[in-house]
């Protein structure tokens, strides 16, 4: 049990007895007071005052005068006199923590668990499938992937930081309509001959896009893409042979950004293996009269609900998106069995899935119920929208060489000791720390306007800033050249305000991560990290650490320094996020 669970539980005890209610309900009334009070928990009277039929703020005042009576003992020896003072502020019960005894026990307890503290555990772990990235072949990989693949890998580190078993997955369209139009491009654009020493699945992307201009508005050339489509359903050997070489192409591209993201998928499915599995399941369904045709098509009405219809295969009998999902949704069931399925995809996609899961619940309930859409806006540069349909998009590769440009060009000017080699590595890592967390920073529902001197900034809220504050706490450490650092501190000395801020802070951690994994909200950890590293300069500015007046608050400070860097080095990993040494 982590010392602010413990303080928790103490306060529970206390506050059993003192009036007629549960413990389970008085633990989820229990509350976190702002930061500005000082207290640490707080007992909202109002839902008691409803119940007994008293004014909440004579309640609060009762139960206070009950606790001070009955001065009830610690529920362990360890997490004895966690509560140092209650008092009645109006209608709330406010606790505060005898940190001079909490402050020990979290120092102790995150030099001890390192890179597991703040991890959860669960009596019996839900094992929950994060789909994520999504990136189609054939097409490039865009800035609008970046916050896909973020959001994805970000929700799945929390998760299992929060005690699930993660199962990450990735379902890529690598069939259809966009196929058909980069294959016809490949074919008659560039006479099956790609450009020497380029990267293949990048220039696929320059393909698609030469293959969209060209095919837009000529209904001609529409009818050989369309042929194009057709013969990749039908399996044609000469068409396959191609599809198959450019898949690998674009598979092999991706796998390299995977590793910039630390994305490493259990499984990847793809439209091609659940195509003709999912188109069994509508013409099934037909055969029952769940789904009836329209105008030669297989589709569900669902207009009476507000739906619209939703088509499933096309009247020359091609499964849409909707008839290859079904087949997705009972292969992931069959080999994972998870008890969630979180599909992270784009606000626009909503009506889609309101449609889709409704079906999956027309043929299996138990799935339908697993099923669960996590959306995200879209993500913009200063010059507008962007499209990948139209050819103005901004690849991956675009953005991370302009960041690492940049990244290089800062680092440089914050440490000019960093050269050849360490400079280049420094300013990968600040380049794709500015990236993701300029990525993770909002919450998904609303849209980025993405800044590049803004996410490479060392100041205010951004990676580097976070990521300068680890280095910083790495150099101090260093540079007091003490061997036993990580010794278990005996008693703390905490006496000035800056001191008590950072390890109050410090202690918030688990919650946090409790948190951003319940609300599917890795900004909650993006602030938190932000905060932290704030408190933790305001700490280092104020008062000296190797030069602290005596033995023992030398000790508490370095502690507080190595404490500081391992929840930042935490919090940056849960967001995907290095933590250099040195910057």
């Amino acid at each position: 049990m982590n010392p602010s669970e413990a303080f928790r539980q103490q306060v529970l005890k206390q506050l059993s007895g003192t009036v007629i209610i549960p413990e389970k309900d008085l633990d989820s009334i229990l509350e976190k007071p702002p930061e500005g009070l000082g207290a640490d928990l707080a007992l909202p009277c109002f839902l008691l005052a409803s119940k007994l039929k008293k004014d909440p703020g004579l309640i609060s005042l009762e139960i206070v005068t009950a606790i001070n009576k009955s001065k009830k003992p610690g529920i362990n020896k360890s997490a004895a006199n966690l509560v140092g003072n209650v008092r009645a502020v109006g209608p709330y019960v406010n606790f505060y923590a005898n940190w001079d005894k909490m402050a020990s026990l979290v120092l102790n307890d995150i030099q001890k668990k390192k890179n597991s503290y703040g991890k959860l555990k669960k009596a019996k772990p839900e094992k929950v499938m994060t789909e994520y990235c999504h990136a189609n072949t054939h097409k490039a990989f865009h800035i609008g992937h970046v916050r896909n693949i973020c959001l994805g890998e970000s929700i799945s580190r929390i998760i299992e930081h929060a005690g699930s078993k993660v199962v990450r997955t990735n379902y890529q369209g690598d069939i259809g309509p966009h196929v058909a139009k980069c294959l016809w491009g490949f074919i008659n654009l560039h006479k099956k001959r790609p450009p020497k020493g380029i990267e293949k699945g990048l220039w696929l992307g320059d393909v698609y896009a030469d293959a969209t201009f060209k095919v837009k508005g000529n209904d001609e050339l529409g009818i050989e893409v369309q042929d194009i489509n057709t013969k990749l359903y039908a399996k044609d050997k000469d068409l396959s042979k191609i599809w198959k070489q450019t898949r690998k192409w674009s598979l092999d591209y991706y796998n390299k950004i995977y590793k910039d993201f630390g994305a490493r998928f259990n499984r990847c499915y793809f439209e091609s293996e659940v195509e003709k599995p999912g188109k069994r399941i509508v013409l099934d369904m037909h055969g029952k009269g769940i789904a009836k045709k329209s105008q030669g098509a297989i589709v569900m009405d669902y207009e009476l609900d507000g739906l619209g219809v939703f088509v499933l295969l096309t009247q020359d009998g091609n499964p849409l998106y909707g008839a290859k999902d079904l087949g997705l949704a009972k292969l992931q069931d069959k080999e994972y069995k998870p008890d969630r399925i979180l599909h992270i995809v784009g606000t626009e996609q909503n009506m889609y899935f309101r449609q889709l899961f409704k079906t999956i619940g027309l043929i299996d309930r138990q799935i339908a119920k697993k099923e669960f859409h996590i959306c995200y806006e879209l993500v913009n540069l200063p010059s507008g929208k962007m499209s990948s349909r139209t050819g103005s998009v901004i690849t991956y590769d675009e953005l991370k060489t302009k960041m690492t440009e940049l990244a290089k060009k800062v680092t440089a000017e914050k440490n000019p000791k960093l050269k050849g080699t360490q400079l280049e590595k420094t300013a990968d890592i600040v380049a794709l720390g500015a990236l993701k967390y300029g990525m993770l920073m909002v919450s998904p529902e609303k849209t980025i306007t993405f800044d590049w001197n803004r996410a490479l900034s060392f100041e205010g809220n951004s990676a580097p800033y976070i990521q300068y504050s680890h280095a910083r706490a790495s150099s101090i450490i260093s540079k007091a050249r003490i061997k036993t650092i990580d010794k278990p501190v005996k008693e703390a000395i905490l006496t000035e305000d800056a001191e008590l801020n950072l390890i109050k802070h410090l202690a918030a951690f688990p919650d946090a991560v409790s948190n951003a994994a319940r609300d599917l909200r890795p900004h909650y950890i993006a602030h938190y990290a932000y905060d932290l590293a704030v408190k933790f300069n305001e700490f280092y500015e104020k008062l000296p650490v190797i030069n602290a007046p005596t033995k023992e608050t030398r000790r508490t400070r370095l502690a507080l320094v190595r404490s500081t860097k391992i929840v930042l080095r935490n919090g940056l990993h849960l967001l995907g996020i290095k933590a250099p040494e040195e910057m």
